[in-house]
């Protein structure tokens, strides 16, 4: 008995030992074929990719703010006052509209989804950063379709958000304008608009009062405004824009668990500038759909509410 149980240990120190810790993506400068290991060490190329379409939005949804893929539809809102959800074609026409009743559109600012829920996120915050009412609306998805919807609210606060002073228009870290749903979790992106910086808190999924915990906090260099999560896929894409107007989608993959930021790590460049980024969806993780707000900065930009089509197949390890 001592004999095999020697051998097993030795077999298990031989696995570990035999493992290679490395980059594990062959579309990365610094590939390393004999890893079998992603240690989150990649390296890529700097690329700025342009639209393969893109087209004008109904002057109804001027500030799309969000947009997810759901029964053969595209579907997005606005981030102020209005309270309907609209169905767009992937040409950007509007197809369907719901409106939610008895609802209040404060600052929706993201849209996300399960297999049973849609989940609008009011919880934008850059005007004074001190809110109180942070929530997310859950919308069953059955009921949304019959519309008849039934809603439920999330409602949170940041674990580490001592003060609610009032500040200064666009300074706070406690702004968010994108999130994720996991299998039980939700996955705030938030805009920390000093430092350019996204830090990523978890919170429940259910119904209720929650403390949004902070987990770790990732250096885009800008502020990202949407996230689409592919859990099958390992894959995260964000999007945004800099405080000089660069567009961006940063792609997070073949993370450990729900450590995101424990593998690849690639921001791509959008041949977008002056475009107010607001949103991001896919259907198959090739394809992405993106939308920008209307946004009018005279004389440098003069850029209506559009949907643009992004082929990412040749920049994933797929």
């Amino acid at each position: 008995m001592k004999k095999v149980c020697l051998l097993l240990l030795l077999f298990s120190i031989s696995q570990i030992y035999s493992q290679i810790a490395g980059c594990t993506d062959p579309l990365s400068k610094n590939y390393n074929p004999q890893a079998t290991i992603n240690d989150g060490s990649c390296k890529y190329k700097s690329v700025k990719i342009k639209p393969t379409f893109t087209v004008k939005l109904s002057d109804s949804i001027v500030e799309t703010s969000g947009i997810i893929t759901f029964d053969n539809l595209l579907w997005t809102h606005n981030d102020d006052t209005d309270t309907t959800i609209y169905g767009l074609d992937t040409l950007g026409n509007i197809k369907k509209k719901i409106n939610l009743n008895r609802v209040i559109n404060t600052d929706w600012e993201e849209i996300s989804q399960d297999s049973s829920y849609i989940y609008v996120g009011d919880f934008g915050n850059n005007y004074q950063g001190n809110r109180t009412d942070l929530h997310i609306l859950r919308i069953e998805k059955n009921s949304f379709l019959a519309n008849q919807a039934v809603i439920d609210t999330i409602s949170f606060s940041y674990a580490d958000q001592i003060d609610f002073s009032a500040q200064k228009p666009n300074t706070t870290n406690f702004d968010c304008e994108a999130f994720i749903v996991s299998q039980d979790s939700i996955y705030l992106f938030t805009k920390q608009w000093n430092s350019s910086k996204t830090s990523i808190y978890a919170l429940p999924k259910t119904p209720g009062n929650h403390i949004a915990q902070l987990k770790q906090t990732l250096d885009t260099k800008s502020l990202v405004t949407g996230a689409i999560y592919l859990e099958d896929k390992k894959l995260i894409a964000l999007c945004g824009y800099s405080k000089m107007g660069k567009t961006f989608i940063y792609l997070l993959s073949d993370f450990k668990d729900y450590d995101f930021l424990s593998g690849n790590k690639r921001k791509i460049k959008l041949k977008l500038p002056f475009h107010q980024i607001e949103g991001i969806t896919t259907t198959d993780g090739k394809l992405f759909y993106l939308t920008n707000e209307l946004f009018i900065k005279k004389p440098i930009a003069n850029n209506p509410q559009q949907l643009h089509w992004f082929d990412l197949s040749s920049h994933l390890k797929l």
